[in-house]
């Protein structure tokens, strides 16, 4: 059970880092919705693997806690 505990903390930081990633040169003014020019952009390169990133890693950390609360 303790080995779950630290799957899912190590989980929630590398999740918590990919996000961040994400966000870096945006500018405070596309954390609040402004900038909308770059609406319709096609992800590319990096910030395309961190997207999926993202998603695998949520979806495993919901998968760990689920474990958890099941267990």
């Amino acid at each position: 059970m303790e080995f779950i505990n630290i799957i899912q903390i190590i989980l929630a930081i590398i999740l918590t880092v990919v996000i961040l990633m994400q966000n870096r040169g945006a500018g405070m003014s596309g954390v609040f919705g402004g900038g909308g020019s770059n609406v319709y952009m096609t992800k590319r390169g990096l910030e395309k693997k961190l997207f999926i990133a993202t998603i695998v890693l949520s979806i495993a950390f919901f998968a760990v806690s689920l474990v958890i609360v099941i267990l």
